[in-house]
């Protein structure tokens, strides 16, 4: 990357390269890691490569249009922010910007159960409510207490992650102390990164998880939201459980974490209106598929049925043009919007969407379509060899 401050940054690379040098390396590490040998993360970017897009040319591209309607919502583009833990911490109260960058280029955002900014705190900063992210804890009076906090809020829209019975492997963290530890090598980060440790860890505060400050002894120990969060992951989860909370959730409802057309269909047997084919970002189980290549599996199977969505590893805009062309009514990216606001803040995440929605635009043009709903299979050919 040129070292000068007059360096553009465009792709999300570009991004990933700025917010590596402005955070500590636990919390960019946080970001950037997955699990294990990190083999399902390389995957989920490397397998687009197995299709290419099919160029067409004297086509009339004259009305080139990226809005899609999903759920009865009319987006500027197929694609919603995924929900990613500690947001907040990765720039002074983060998930407000990112709210506030998705409202302004109509696409949704997604509030994670454990982000620093409260839900109420994201929605009264924009004119929409969120969509909430919700895990299925043990104690179900708190999962009750969340969902009462999402429909006061005004959320319309529930991701249900069922991934997550139990944390990944993931070693990066454990080599950083981001699961505690190594204070003195955290110290030594934070010291690496003053402008961080002034504009975040001092003007940012609270740093606290939002959503679950009166579960907790005592909310201002990171300690005590560990201990929370890992006594409340529950393995004993099944689709039943999806079937109580579709009884007590009147909105909309995606499963996010179905890696199979077995789930998607159970998914929807329980009433889901949609399901996110994900591996998690690569940060459950390392070796599993990526999310593309299960992607076709889980349209075939409940696409009349339900929305189907997917994320893992879309950075551009041919990556989307990809994932609706093999069956995805829209994707969520993560690691990309986090990448931008860690580097620029709300001004680099709306130029980053708006790079990217231009990125989609100018793949259908070379292509000959005009509208979301002509992308299509017959689009794509595999890639040589």
């Amino acid at each position: 990357m040129p070292g000068n401050r007059s360096y553009v940054p465009v792709t999300a690379p570009d991004y990933r390269r700025l917010a590596r040098k402005r955070l500590p390396r636990f919390l960019f590490d946080y970001i950037d890691g997955g699990a294990s040998r990190e083999e399902t993360m390389a995957a989920n970017q490397g397998d687009f490569g197995r299709w290419r897009l099919r160029q067409r040319v004297m086509c009339d591209v004259s009305n080139v249009d990226t809005g899609a309607n999903i759920g009865g919502r009319q987006l500027s583009m197929p694609l919603a922010l995924a929900p990613i833990g500690m947001a907040g911490m990765m720039a002074r109260r983060g998930e407000v910007l990112g709210a506030r960058a998705a409202e302004a280029m109509g696409v949704p955002f997604t509030v994670s159960t454990v982000g620093i900014c409260p839900l109420e705190e994201v929605n009264a900063s924009v004119s929409q409510p969120c969509w909430f992210q919700l895990y299925m804890l043990r104690d179900r009076d708190l999962v009750e207490a969340l969902l009462e906090r999402a429909r006061a809020g005004g959320c319309r829209t529930l991701l249900f992650t069922v991934d997550l019975a139990v944390t990944g492997m993931r070693f990066r963290d454990v080599r950083n102390g981001m699961l505690g530890g190594a204070p003195l090598a955290k110290a030594k980060q934070l010291l690496a990164r003053p402008r961080w440790l002034f504009d975040v860890g001092i003007r940012g505060k609270p740093h606290r998880f939002g959503h679950l400050t009166e579960a907790v002894a005592d909310p201002n120990d990171f300690a005590s939201y560990k201990a929370l969060i890992d006594s409340q992951f529950d393995p004993s989860v099944t689709w039943e459980d999806i079937a109580w909370l579709r009884s007590r959730w009147p909105g909309r409802l995606l499963v996010k974490g179905v890696m199979s057309a077995a789930d998607a269909r159970s998914a929807a047997d329980a009433g889901a209106n949609g399901v996110i084919v994900s591996n998690h970002g690569g940060r459950q189980l390392d070796g599993v598929a990526s999310s593309v290549t299960k992607l076709p599996e889980v349209a075939a199977a409940v696409g009349d049925r339900m929305d189907v969505w997917m994320d893992g590893g879309v950075r551009s805009g041919a990556d989307v043009v990809k994932a609706l062309a093999l069956g995805a009514d829209g994707v969520l990216i993560g690691r990309p919007w986090l990448w931008a606001v860690a580097a620029r803040g709300e001004k680099g995440l709306t130029d980053y969407l708006r790079v990217l929605r231009q990125d989609i635009a100018v793949c259908m043009a070379l292509m000959g379509v005009n509208r979301i709903s002509e992308i299509t299979r017959e689009l794509l050919e595999p890639a040589e060899g």
